[in-house]
């Protein structure tokens, strides 16, 4: 590993002064710099991380605060861990994964430490702890989700409440004057803010346009499969067409299957919209209407924003709610006469 010894030689000049060009803590020619510059660059000299943050400059490393839960579901999340790092990297910027179940740990000491330039937050809850913590540190946090209060922080999301609308409506506009929602687990609702805002906006909008809502979650645990079953066939003997899917890709083609089950098909007799999916709904067994989540967008915004906040301290903190986007299978139709 190149020293800083070997940069002064290199440029004849003393290790006080490599450190003077490199940090910027005092003034140095222009001549020099450049020399001093080209001579770690040839050499392949890096300052260590603590070496730079002494000096003020940046680390080039951002957190990302995904704690890892017994209940987590591991691809929607990893998704989201890819996609930041993705997105980062684009930017010259490497990811420190901070995966601690008590999520305020790690948050605080790396803000504490100032090892990061600035600190991204994935899972984000209702009542967030960490949501207080980015409040009182000064090192630039971006949360990707929104927590019940979002006073001070800078955040961005899908619109959830929006994808509820939007899939609503599709439905109400086809005819249908009742919709089945079915939803994450219980844990998810409890724990994470996301599913709560999407129920909200298909609630809000399901009276709004005067249509029936019945909402089940998915069971106890994220492919539980004979829950999905059991709502779905409810639904259908109660004579339901109509159903909203916020949950994993293991609900979906239970659902799927359910239908097949009865010699109905998807399109003609029952009408299915995937509302904010984290998965490629082109995989399963039958093509179906989709509101993708997109992690892409979400994770790609909340970098710039890092960044943003990185060059403009005096920044104001605000929410980006991203669009929700409807992509058209074929999956929704009028619901059939009444016999």
């Amino acid at each position: 590993m190149t020293t800083i010894h070997e940069v002064a030689q290199a440029a004849g000049v003393s290790i006080s002064t490599v450190s003077y060009a490199l940090s910027g803590k005092r003034p140095v020619s222009e001549k020099t710099r450049r020399r001093i510059e080209d001579a770690a660059e040839s050499l392949g000299y890096q300052p260590d991380a603590g070496a730079r943050m002494l000096a003020g400059r940046r680390t080039h490393i951002f957190a990302l605060t995904e704690p890892l839960r017994a209940d987590t579901h591991a691809p929607t999340h990893m998704a989201f861990v890819l996609a930041t790092a993705v997105a980062a990297r684009r930017r010259g910027y490497d990811i420190l994964l901070l995966t601690d179940e008590q999520a305020s740990d790690g948050m605080n000491r790396v803000a504490a430490s100032r090892l990061v330039d600035a600190i991204l937050v994935l899972d984000v809850a209702p009542d967030d702890e960490r949501a207080e913590i980015a409040r009182s540190v000064r090192t630039p946090t971006i949360f990707i989700g929104v927590p019940r209060d979002a006073s001070g922080l800078t955040c961005v999301d899908l619109d959830f409440e929006g994808a509820g609308h939007l899939a609503v409506d599709r439905l109400a506009d086809a005819g249908h004057r009742r919709v089945t929602l079915l939803g994450q687990t219980e844990v998810a609702y409890r724990k994470s803010n996301f599913p709560r805002r999407l129920l909200r906006g298909v609630q809000t909008r399901a009276s709004e346009r005067s249509l029936k809502l019945d909402w089940v979650t998915t069971g106890a645990s994220e492919t539980d499969r004979a829950a999905v079953r059991a709502a779905a066939e409810s639904a259908l003997d109660a004579g339901h067409r109509a159903f909203i899917v916020h949950a994993v890709g293991d609900a979906h083609e239970a659902l799927l299957q359910t239908i097949d089950s009865r010699g109905l098909r998807v399109g003609r007799d029952v009408s299915v919209v995937s509302a904010a999916a984290s998965f490629d709904t082109g995989t399963l067994t039958t093509p179906v209407d989709t509101i993708p989540l997109s992690p892409q967008a979400s994770c790609e915004l909340a970098v710039d924003l890092a960044l943003e906040h990185l060059d403009d301290r005096t920044a104001a903190p605000r929410i980006h709610l991203i669009p929700p986007e409807y992509l058209d299978a074929g999956s929704v139709a009028p619901p059939p006469p009444s016999r």
